[in-house]
């Protein structure tokens, strides 16, 4: 996860310090004022925002945007006018705070004031059944629109029916269906509804939603990459930021799993090497290669002298609170401790900006490449015409490694469209919200901050982002299995070891979690919804 310090906004529940349970919600009073407006796509947002009860508000849009005002009344209760009285069409239609973001909304179905009134009569007719006798059939057939008031009254007693269910997945894939088909009015609708759904300590599904809420107001907003880059920046200090990365390691184990399994499957690759060189393409903190060192001090015939090659984005700095320095010197002095050779390099670069000089590779190393949550923030030929993903598999296999390692999130982002993306993230993250769920209290504060701190940066991302900006573009494990195929690697089946070990871990967390091996790839799951893929490759 990788983070920076810039200047601070507000507007987000992200902002928010975790205080007392009762002020987990946002207050009124904040805004998207500094939020850049433009399409990531490069097209025109339509810009909207919505009136919401303040104690159930999450991100408040109805302040601060361009071109944006108050789209949807709500009477002092908090539902939807439309409820209690259909003339607010003709009052909202007159009101200078009616504005589309165009001079007609495409989710408007009156084009002018002299149908205005036959096409209130004909919505009222078609949701309360009055009689047919009372239209005007002259202007009816004049203006030819009877069955698109049958349609829109059919969609509003919808959505109308379906908040009074209550059911927030339904909700939000109704809101999501509607900025797919850029009913923007329906969607300001669904999204008032669904703030006063949400919460940052509720159950999973309210939990995630309440991030989900967020990833939907910034696509309709079309700030999605502001908010993603901001969320970087409004990180807390460096060591807090460290503990909650280390709960969210501590509470699940998909962290331990993809270190362990790809740490077993290098282990068994060099097993017989006097010299190794591990390449680490995001290093982060470096504790994945703490037990590795300890367990090749114990190999028989003595150690092998160790090189690693740390490589992270700069910006990681802010959470370690320093430089990959601080890296080398933790592990160099846990290799001493353990009398095992050891030599570190640090490369403060992107993953898109590594070239080969950049390894300094030595001639006799047997040479691990680990490529752990971090080949899905390449970008591929579905963004621009540098496929850097491929790229580096393809500068991995040019080094003729002894194994190739990959972790990765099994979850389907990368080029699925907007609606398919919105529901593969709603499924992969409630699992994970559900797993901390069993660990953490909901009140618990270290929760709620943790789970703002590492996991609704990326959910907003993926929602809000299109094009280079949307950086979170994780790819399910068969075409992972393409990608390294074509570069020209083959399986290397994890051993039964691994899967024993790995076993072993599950046994001190919850017995939801599921451990299954199909053609040499683990999978780590909850119930069943695979989370996390781990496979091994050689040349």
């Amino acid at each position: 996860m990788q983070m920076s310090q810039k200047p601070k906004i507000t507007g987000t529940v992200f902002d928010q310090p975790v205080k007392e349970l009762e002020s987990y919600r946002l207050p009124s009073n904040q805004s998207l004022d500094q939020y850049q407006s433009g399409s990531d796509d490069g097209s025109n947002g339509v810009q909207q925002s919505v009136h919401k009860p303040d104690q159930y508000r999450t991100l408040d849009s109805s302040s601060g945007m361009q071109n944006s005002s108050s789209t949807a009344s709500f009477s002092p209760d908090g539902s939807p006018v439309l409820l209690q009285n259909y003339s607010y069409l003709s009052d909202l239609h007159h009101s200078p705070e009616y504005t589309c973001g165009s001079p007609i909304s495409s989710s408007c179905v009156i084009d002018n004031e002299n149908d205005l009134g036959h096409m209130i009569r004909q919505l009222e007719t078609a949701m309360l059944g009055s009689d047919l006798d009372h239209f005007d059939d002259h202007s009816i057939a004049a203006s030819g629109r009877a069955t698109e008031v049958s349609t829109e009254a059919e969609r509003w007693k919808y959505m109308m029916e379906m908040i009074a269910r209550g059911d927030l997945k339904e909700l939000l894939c109704a809101c999501a269906k509607a900025i797919e088909n850029k009913d923007m009015y329906m969607a300001d609708c669904l999204i008032a509804e669904l703030h006063q759904l949400v919460s940052v300590s509720g159950e999973p599904m309210q939990r995630l939603g309440a991030y989900m809420v967020e990833g939907l107001v910034a696509k309709l907003a079309s700030s999605g990459s502001s908010i993603y880059k901001a969320l970087r920046c409004k990180e807390p200090a460096g060591a807090e930021l460290l503990s909650y990365m280390h709960i969210l390691y501590e509470i699940c184990p998909y962290f331990k799993f993809g270190h362990m399994s790809a740490n077993g499957a290098i282990a068994e690759a060099v097993k017989e090497e006097s010299r190794v060189h591990i390449i680490d393409f995001q290093i982060a903190q470096g504790s994945q290669w703490l037990t590795l060192i300890n367990a090749l001090a114990s190999r028989p015939g003595g150690p092998p002298s160790i090189r690693i090659t740390g490589i992270d984005d700069p910006t990681s700095s802010f959470a370690r609170g320093g430089g990959l320095e601080i890296v080398g010197q933790r592990l160099r002095k846990f290799a001493e401790s353990c009398k095992v050779p050891f030599e570190f390099h640090g490369a403060a670069i992107s993953g898109t900006e590594v070239q080969l000089e950049n390894l300094r590779i030595q001639p006799g190393e047997a040479i691990a490449v680990n490529f752990a949550m971090m080949l899905h923030h390449m970008p591929d030929e579905s963004v621009g015409t540098e496929n850097h993903r491929d790229r580096l598999l393809r500068l991995a296999k040019s080094l003729s490694p002894k194994v190739v390692t990959l972790v990765e999130q099994e979850a389907n982002t990368n080029t699925a469209p907007f609606l398919p993306r919105f529901l593969e993230t709603m499924d992969h993250y409630l699992a994970i919200f559900e797993s901390i769920d069993v660990s953490l209290p909901r009140e618990h504060n270290e929760r709620i901050s943790t789970e703002q701190h590492c996991l609704a940066r990326e959910i907003v991302n993926i929602i809000a982002c299109e094009g280079p900006e949307r950086v979170e573009r994780h790819e399910l494990l068969g075409k992972w299995r393409s990608r390294f195929i074509m570069a020209g690697f083959t399986p290397s089946p994890l051993s039964s070891i691994v899967n024993t070990t790995i076993k072993t871990l599950l046994q001190s967390y919850c017995d939801k979690y599921t451990l299954e091996e199909r053609d040499g790839v683990l999978y780590l799951g909850w119930m069943n919804r695979a989370i996390v893929a781990s496979c091994a490759w050689r040349c």
